[in-house]
């Protein structure tokens, strides 16, 4: 036998059990808070054509796409982000629609990297996008639901920290930056590597007092009280818009009753480029990541030819499940379990019991009784599926009775 073939590939892993239960469980939370705001479910391919997350779109980088080739010779691949699939299905489907669109989706993403650093390749997520609304009461929506939902699964101890791109291209476009500086600048502090972005500006010959303001970025985080400082840094439109913005977007959470999850930070950016205006990440403690990514990416469906703004986020399902789990918040299941063991001469009776039991929706493994298996391993089973109760159909041939 090749032992090889009982593995499985570096960064995949199979999930069973309690583990897989409690995923669902998690899963079914999160849909239904999202369907209480009206988004209806959607499901698109598992791979596409390469140019859906093509270098324009400012996607996942080719290299670390999962690459194939159909019969006809297109360039295929596994979806690695959601979103652009989102865009292209609403310009095929939904084209001349003026109302606002409302979706929701569940599935798995692929990232063909070597650098997994603790990571899978292959990883669950479920999101929800707003396409046709480009309100600030449109953003304001999409982050006191993601709140909602997130406070449904249990967890409380988290902070959703919010930024806006707009001012950084306002900032850049005030110092009069080239796009090129612009871009490199904008790596460096999407991961807070600040050092290597004054030395880059230094290095361009840019004056130290334009150097400043852009370093001075980075403490622009923490409560709203945070805007005042902003607006000092540039008066430019761009930047002052996006400060109003925020502060019209605080005062909408606020009438949600979600404040106190929310925090600011105007040096966040993205590493996906088609983000615009405003951007989110949730983060809690337990996991080394952010456990949401979200934003607005109102040129992203133009692209894809239906002119339409759009907002949208993705919950990092594993993730999520590994900060409860080392929080140690109980997932609960609202599903009952009741194992029945039989004999052959009690199949017909342990048979309608258990029908009785699943028409009122009771989940029921049925075991037939082994004399060669001593009754510690039926309640052992019992207790590893959490089952309510364990019946026994089997006479007088042993101890084990009605178990509650």
């Amino acid at each position: 036998m090749n032992n090889e073939l009982i593995h499985t590939p570096e960064g995949v892993r199979d999930i069973y059990g309690k583990e897989y239960a409690d995923k669902l469980q998690i899963q079914n939370i999160l849909h239904k808070q999202i369907s209480l705001y009206g988004y209806q479910d959607i499901q698109t391919p598992t791979f596409e054509y390469f140019d859906v997350f093509g270098k324009e779109i400012g996607t996942t980088p080719g290299k670390d796409l999962f690459k194939f080739f159909d019969n006809e010779g297109n360039i295929l691949c596994l979806r690695p982000d959601f979103t652009p699939s989102m865009a292209r299905c609403a310009a095929k489907y939904f084209a001349e629609d003026s109302m606002p669109l409302r979706l929701c989706y569940l599935g798995n993403t692929f990232c063909n990297t070597s650098i997994l650093q603790g990571k899978l390749k292959e990883t669950t997520q479920m999101g929800a996008e707003l396409m046709g609304d480009g309100s600030v009461q449109a953003d304001g929506e999409m982050i006191a639901m993601l709140i909602d939902a997130l406070v449904n699964t249990g967890l409380s101890d988290f902070q959703v920290s919010i930024g806006e791109i707009d001012f950084f291209c306002g900032i850049c476009e005030d110092l009069q930056l080239s796009k090129e500086q612009e871009t490199v600048i904008r790596d460096y502090i999407y991961n807070k590597n600040f050092l290597a972005a004054k030395e880059y500006l230094q290095s361009e010959k840019i004056e130290d007092d334009k150097i400043d303001i852009i370093m001075s970025i980075e403490d622009l985080f923490g409560s709203i009280d945070i805007l005042s400082n902003a607006r000092k840094l540039s008066l430019h439109p761009l930047c002052s818009k996006a400060l109003n913005h925020i502060r019209q977007l605080y005062d909408i959470l606020c009438c949600y009753g979600v404040e106190k999850y929310v925090s600011f930070d105007l040096s966040m950016l993205s590493s996906y480029r088609y983000y615009t205006g405003i951007i989110f990440k949730v983060y809690t403690f337990g996991v080394g990541d952010v456990i949401v990514k979200g934003g607005r990416y109102d040129k992203l469906l133009p692209y894809f030819g239906k002119n339409s703004p759009a907002i949208g986020f993705v919950i990092m399902i594993d993730d999520l499940l590994q900060a409860l789990r080392r929080q140690k918040i109980a997932i609960e299941s609202n599903k009952k379990r009741i194992v029945i063991v039989y004999d052959k001469n009690h199949f017909k009776e342990a048979l309608a019991l258990a029908g009785e039991y699943r028409r009122k929706g009771i989940q029921v493994p049925l075991l037939l009784w082994d004399e060669n298996k001593e009754t510690e391993h039926y309640v052992q089973f019992r207790n590893s599926l959490e089952a309510d109760q364990l019946i026994c159909l089997t006479g007088e041939k042993n101890d084990l009775g009605e178990v509650q």
